[in-house]
């Protein structure tokens, strides 16, 4: 790919991106390895990271902390691009992939359900590709989804110990992809509660519920649709860096990302739904107290024109001068609400 080839600058996405103390010093993980042995180690020095350049080996560095003058240096020793740097320092970069030279650089969000809040959280993470290496870069120390990548290290038979840096990369991707769905499922819970809810009673309490997760599908949508392109790029790419063999494990990763962005969709249909249902039900529960009051009201209305004609100010009135002339009127009142009761009942109208 030619030099001129250097990142573009894109809008940025607004996630809800996890805050850390910029005063805690970064952790670097590293893991250097062949097929034969491993050698994994932690560091609180950039410097150290160094000697693993271009030994022979496959290195895979992940920085948890980002501290600018730390990365810069970092980045330097790899000889990745200047504009690559800002993009990793950005906290809220669009998901996306480039390639500049000797490198393949892509960002993209790491997704947690907070059960505490009940909200999804989103973490942006870097990854470089080059010659035998790939530098990841996140900003929260204290989690991430790459426990599964580790465990198959420290394997011997494990394919990630028997092939390239971008078998490598391909494998950070899928397990970055691969907890989107575990985020997806907690939103399908979520929602199928909230639906419960809604039919059993329709208070602003559902209301809110219902904006707030609207904001949360909002925020996996502007997440997950650039992700579908970033791996589309690396299917699509005739990089130097990326073996032509693992083309078919990077098609698998975009299926993936294909099949979690059908269910967000999914999820967005149904909280349409609901909120259309929540609606429905107030309208319901409207329609049936006015119901009630205008059987009250037409019960009530014989009795109305009853009494008006008997309190007319004439001189002759029918029974008004009776011994029953009072009950056969009270009577009449009665007899004609219970009358209509039975018809509208026939009609099925309550």
């Amino acid at each position: 790919m030619p030099e001129a080839n250097t990142p573009a600058r894109h809008s940025a996405t607004r996630f809800r991106p996890v805050a850390i103390s910029r005063a805690d010093a970064p952790v670097y993980t590293i893991f250097d390895y062949n097929a034969a042995s491993l050698d994994e180690r932690k560091v609180l020095d950039e410097a150290s990271c160094k000697e693993f350049h271009l030994n022979g080996r496959i290195t895979w560095i992940n920085v948890d902390g980002l501290i600018a003058g730390d990365v810069e240096r970092l980045c330097a020793y790899y000889d990745v691009h200047p504009l690559i740097v800002e993009d990793i320092m950005g906290r809220n970069e669009r998901p996306k992939m480039e390639e500049a030279g000797s490198i393949i650089f892509c960002v993209l969000p790491m997704m947690f359900f907070n059960k505490t809040t009940g909200e999804v959280e989103l973490e942006q993470v870097s990854l470089v590709l080059g010659k035998d290496f790939v530098l990841s870069f996140q900003e929260e120390p204290s989690r991430d989804v790459f426990d599964p990548l580790r465990r198959h290290l420290r394997d011997p038979a494990s394919k990630l110990r028997n092939r390239n840096a971008d078998y490598l990369m391909y494998s950070l991707l899928d397990v970055i992809v691969d907890s989107y769905f575990g985020v997806l499922e907690q939103m399908a819970d979520r929602l199928e509660d909230l639906e419960d809810m809604i039919i059993r009673r329709q208070t602003s309490r559902e209301l809110t519920r219902i904006s707030s997760m609207r904001r949360d599908v909002a925020t996996l949508r502007r997440a997950l649709l650039p992700v579908r392109e970033l791996v589309a790029h690396f299917v699509r790419s005739d990089s130097e860096l990326l073996d032509e063999r693992n083309e078919k494990y990077y098609r698998d990763v975009l299926d993936h990302t294909i099949q979690a962005a059908d269910f967000m969709e999914n999820h967005r249909d149904m909280l349409m739904n609901l909120q259309d249902l929540y609606m429905n039900q107030i309208n319901l529960r409207m329609n049936e107290v006015m119901k009630v009051f205008t059987m009250v009201a037409t019960l009530l209305a014989p009795a109305t024109v009853i009494g008006g004609i008997f309190g007319m100010n004439f001189d002759v009135i029918p029974f008004s001068h009776q011994a029953m002339g009072f009950w056969i009127a009270v009577s009449t009142m009665l007899i004609i609400p219970v009358g209509m009761m039975f018809w509208f009942k026939r009609r099925g109208w309550f």
